[in-house]
């Protein structure tokens, strides 16, 4: 889903000024905005073959200690990431989207791994899916803090010769897109026509495969899809453990 002039910001200006947020207003979404998150949901889960799923004023999730621990106040609505299993990086890579569809919008999100209580009443998972993560959503506190970037876009991708652009556009808003704990396990290499491979390495963390997909997104908004192609879209780089 490209923005439209009813959009506060471009996708390129929603990856600038993204950061993850931890607190939040006890401030409903409006009813405009939620229609227009489930639309790109909807969109999201027919394309990916996913079940991404939008909980609104459910405050229990973030309610219990591990939400504490985490940060997090005042959550009251987010995004079940549920899919197939295996499938964590189109999770990650459809789930930015709708990310990005909230910044857009003046909202804000984070992804969450662990700091969360599930509610299986709230969401389906079904046989042979997992809730791999949740994104909190609303109206943030503050607007969160961007992580100081201590390596440059070469450690990040290997490209022979000159390094066209659109290819140093789609790095920069690679390395803009959140990764768990910040860990930026990730390599994209630039082949002959065009052809982009993006690679995750090994992480004793994990969600190295949800990374992946999420800072694909950046990606391919950055550079411009009409400028690349993607090299096996969903070929994991890991250990079959990771997904």
């Amino acid at each position: 889903m490209q923005p439209t002039n009813k959009y506060i910001m471009t996708l390129n200006e929603a990856i600038v000024a993204r950061h993850s947020v931890r607190q939040y207003l006890e401030k409903p979404i409006e009813s405009e905005k939620v229609a227009q998150l489930q639309a790109l949901i909807d969109e999201c889960n027919k394309e990916g073959q996913l079940h991404l799923q939008l909980v609104t004023n459910e405050p229990k999730a973030f309610a219990a200690g591990m939400a504490k621990y985490g940060g997090f106040k005042g959550v009251g609505n987010y995004i079940a990431v549920v899919g197939p299993k295996g499938k964590d990086v189109k999770l990650g890579y459809y789930g930015e989207k709708v990310v990005l569809l909230a910044q857009t919008l003046g909202l804000n999100t984070c992804w969450v791994g662990l700091s969360y209580k599930k509610q299986p009443d709230q969401y389906q998972v079904l046989d042979g899916e997992s809730l791999v993560a949740v994104i909190a959503l609303g109206y943030g506190a503050n607007q969160g803090n961007a992580h100081p970037q201590k390596k440059g876009i070469e450690h990040f991708c290997h490209v022979e010769g000159a390094m066209p652009e659109w290819f140093r556009k789609g790095m920069e808003a690679a390395l803009l897109a959140p990764t768990a704990v910040n860990q930026q396990k990730f390599e994209f290499i630039l082949h002959e026509s065009n052809r982009v491979e993006a690679k995750a390495k090994f992480s004793f963390i994990g969600y190295a495969a949800l990374d992946l997909g999420i800072v694909k997104c950046h990606f391919e908004i950055g550079a411009g899809k009409e400028n690349f192609s993607w090299v096996e879209m969903d070929r994991l780089y890991f250990l079959a453990a990771l997904t």
